[in-house]
């Protein structure tokens, strides 16, 4: 008996061991560009990005998948894919579509791309170079896969590459040099074109599939047994290649779960009564697969049948089977309680085991208490059933039809199913995987082939996918064994915010709504973002957003702090804020050189805003030494984003010629048109001066003044200026003097000095008629907006006046004013000081525009 005992702590000791738990985040992009509309379209990416998805959703991923994308949508998806990358073990981009090379720098083609013009290429592909820039700021580590090498379709040859034009490569991709920790791989070698394959699937794309689904293999032994599916199936026409630099093994299919078994059960077996049921439950494989079990010690005391048939030690036999094991013990066995016991061992098909116990007493089946004990068991095996019966059917209605709403970008959440059972022999197979986002349990991810057991099921959690609107359905087979299951459907939505809808920042990167700009925000605002901040204190999102809000309400010490508080915590945009508070001295004194320190730590982990604010500097030389490439290539990353400012600062560059880089109109006229497309009324007002003086365009008026009429409508400071300059000369337009008046005024109020410079001629213009009070009020104004003195005629036309005006002038002003100013310097400078406070006292803060 003790050694029965000693046989048994033995087995407790494996069957307790436990593997290392780990849920690491893993998010993979699966691109497929088939329906070119300028060039020739290709019949495999759609089904390579397809096949391909459900290969990474398979190995446990969150995939963001994506075919046919125009640039503009290529940008939103990959920002929304870069937020969920944020702080991930793993990074993947596959790319299945054209690509080629331009001075050894590697574009991706999107499906609306012409490439027609030289400055195309800068605002209509992607570099491959500035995709992998942002994953190294993301993630631990990178893979991108590409699909791509192809021929160049386009006719033109030469294209703009920073401030070179470049001839373009006419076949494959070039050779990427990786950081540390990063996989590049390519369908063919350097230079060389892949192939499309005979099939749906590219031969790169199925060997893929195909391998990487491998268990626990290392990516690069995956990647090698690609390479000799494909130069097998291309007749060695097409050599997979791949650069890597890791330093951490990436294993694409981990199969590191055992098979989830009960713990040690228990049973009294009567003697002499033939074969009695054990009513062991069906091990579960957490991985999907299926699974064998195999008897390690088979109980001393009877014989262990299935279905009639002795099992023999080390036999093996199904998992579904095991249920239906009966122990047959025989007379004369248990005369005095006995005990005995049966271990087993269950196998999975990725290597991994588990061990099983049930420890019985055997009693005599004869006599009065052995039928006693043989009722017992009958009607303790029929309540079993009964009650797993019960369990299922509750466990199915705690789940079906259920519609939960789970908010977006918090991490994975708990779906808090309250679950009626803990059943051992209870599991849930999913049936069916959410179209996007995660399903994952604290120790690990769930596939869509994934089981977990009944007391798992409380933990469930799921996290939407940043973008995705739609709800998606999951589905289970609730289970007790091979005979009896229960279908059950939940739905699943996710839900934004209220701060980041009120809040949220556009090009945000660790964001999830496409953003308001700070003229947007609300009054509402700051409640909303206190309340997100209380209610996930771990998410600096909420915080940043919060002091967003409180610049908008005014509170600007109060908005630093928040501010300061989610850069600390980690969030990029924030860091960026510092700086732009420290440029424009809101709330502190204009520092400039803290401003670039916090505008080149943005720029550092890929924020676009950062990138564009740290470019300019550079190449302007703005509290910096000047560098004018690299400012310039940051004015372009920030542009490949989708940051419109970059775009209307290099169209500046380009029209006029800056800095040693060459002056040209129709590569400026490429990112306004750019900027325009993603609705940005600078750019629209920009571009409109453009068509108005034929700079880089043909002449076009009408163009102008539809550009400037949605500027203004969208409250663009500049443009009423820019449309009432057309009515006051009568250009495009029949002229109007009362409608220019009207628009100058209306620039005005919106801040441009220009237009109050305008205004003030206008009225002096009217002759005998003119307002000299108004004329003087006017250009008080221009000489208060006009930071930068790029209007010094608007001061010495100020002085001219005569006292009496400029006394009543300043009267006018000082009136509309709701406190007193003091009244310091000359009577031009009271003049100047009054109408600065007027306009500050309508616009309060100095980032609305």
């Amino acid at each position: 008996m003790l050694r029965l005992c000693g046989f048994i702590a033995v087995f407790l000791v494996a069957a307790f061991t436990t593997f290392d738990a780990s849920a690491d985040r893993r998010v993979a992009l699966v691109i497929g560009n088939s329906q070119y509309r300028e060039i020739p379209a290709l019949k495999n990416p759609d089904k390579d990005a397809e096949d391909v998805s459900k290969t990474f959703r398979l190995a446990g991923f969150e995939v963001f998948v994506a075919k046919d994308l125009t640039k503009l949508q290529f940008e939103e998806q990959f920002r929304n894919y870069l937020a969920a990358a944020d702080g991930a073990d793993l990074s993947v981009v596959y790319y299945s579509g054209h690509g080629f090379q331009i001075g050894g720098e590697n574009f991706l083609i999107p499906v609306d791309a012409s490439l027609k013009n030289a400055a195309d290429i800068e605002v209509q592909a992607v570099k491959l170079d500035d995709v992998l820039q942002q994953l190294r700021a993301k993630s631990k580590i990178q893979v991108i896969i590409l699909d791509a090498c192809r021929n160049n379709p386009f006719p033109r040859k030469d294209y703009w590459l920073r401030d070179q034009l470049i001839t373009a490569g006419n076949t494959g991709l070039a050779q990427v040099k990786s950081s540390l920790n990063t996989l590049i791989a390519f369908a063919t070698e350097p230079g060389a074109v892949a192939y499309d394959g005979a099939g749906d699937l590219s031969p790169f794309s199925s060997a893929f599939s195909r391998r990487a689904l491998a268990p626990n293999q290392e990516i690069r032994t995956v990647m090698a047994a690609v390479r000799r599916d494909v130069v097998e199936a291309t007749d060695g026409k097409q050599v997979p290649w791949e650069n890597s630099s890791l330093i951490d093994e990436v294993v694409l299919m981990r199969r590191t779960s055992r098979p989830s078994l009960p713990p040690v059960l228990e049973k009294v077996v009567p003697s002499g009564v033939g074969p009695i049921a054990l009513d062991l439950p069906e091990p579960v494989d957490v991985d999907g697969g299926s699974i064998t079990v195999s008897i390690e010690r088979p109980p001393a005391l009877g014989r262990l049948l299935l279905d009639g048939k002795a099992v023999a030690v080390g036999e093996q036999i199904q998992g579904k089977d095991l249920p239906r094991l009966k122990l047959d013990v025989p007379k004369g066995a248990g005369a005095t309680e006995e005990v005995d016991m049966l271990a087993y061992a269950t196998h999975d098909n990725w290597g991994g085991g588990a061990q099983g116990i049930m420890v019985f007493r055997v009693k005599s089946g004869q006599g009065a208490e052995g039928e006693q004990i043989v009722a017992s068991l009958e009607t303790e095996q029929k309540q079993q059933v009964l009650e797993r019966g019960i369990h299922i059917t509750g466990a199915a209605e705690a789940i079906e039809n259920r519609q939960i709403s789970v908010p977006v970008g918090v991490g994975p959440v708990p779906l808090k199913l309250d679950f009626p059972t803990k059943d051992p022999a209870v599991s849930l197979k999913l049936a069916t995987y959410p179209a996007t986002g995660t399903l994952s349990l604290p120790d690990r991810a769930l596939s869509p082939e994934s089981s977990l057991m009944a007391d798992e099921v409380d933990n469930l959690r799921y996290e939407p996918q940043i973008g995705a609107a739609e709800p998606v359905e999951v589905g289970f087979e609730i289970r007790a064994d091979s005979s009896s299951s229960k279908p059950a459907t939940m739905k699943l939505s996710s839900s934004v915010d209220p701060c980041d809808q009120v809040a949220g920042e556009p090009l945000d990167l660790q964001g999830v709504v496409p953003g308001l700009l700070p003229n947007e925000i609300g009054a509402a605002a700051v409640t909303a973002c206190e309340a997100a901040v209380k209610a996930y204190p771990d998410v600096a999102r909420f915080r940043y957003e919060l002091g967003r809000a409180l610049l908008a309400a005014g509170k600007v010490d109060q908005a630093k702090k928040a501010i300061q508080e989610a850069a600390d915590r980690g969030h990029v945009r924030a860091v960026f804020e510092l700086g732009y508070l420290n440029a424009t001295g809101t709330g502190m004194p204009i520092d400039r050189k803290q401003a670039n320190a916090f505008y080149a730590a943005a720029s550092g982990k890929g924020d676009p805003y950062g990138m564009t604010s740290w470019g300019r500097a550079l190449f302007n030389g703005y509290g910096v030494e000047r560098d004018t490439g690299k400012g310039l290539d940051l004015l372009l990353k920030g542009a490949a984003m989708g940051h419109t400012y970059a775009m209307n600062d290099l169209a500046a560059i380009f029209t006029e010629g800056r800095n040693g880089v060459p002056a040209d109109p129709a590569r400026a006229v490429a990112f306004l048109k750019a900027g325009v497309e993603r609705q940005d009324m600078y750019s629209m007002n920009l571009l409109g001066r453009n068509y108005l003086a034929g700079v880089g365009v043909e002449k076009n008026p009408g163009q102008a003044q539809g550009l400037f009429q949605k500027a203004m409508d969208l409250g663009q400071p500049y443009a009423p200026a820019s449309l009432a300059r057309m009515y006051r000369d009568g250009v495009g337009v029949e002229q109007n003097l009362d409608e220019a008046q009207r628009l100058f005024e209306l620039a005005t109020a919106r801040g441009d000095q220009s237009g109050a410079y305008d205004r003030a001629a206008l009225e002096m213009q009217k002759g005998d008629k003119a307002d000299q009070t108004t004329a003087v009020r006017y250009l008080a104004f221009t000489v208060a907006l006009d930071l930068r003195k790029e209007l010094p005629g608007a001061q010495t036309a100020l002085t001219k006046f005569a006292v009496k005006t400029k006394t009543a002038a300043l009267k006018q002003l000082r009136d509309e004013l709701k406190s007193k100013i003091p009244a310091k310097g000359s009577l031009d400078d009271q003049l100047v000081n009054a109408a600065r406070a007027v306009w500050e006292q309508a616009n309060p803060r100095r980032d609305l525009f």
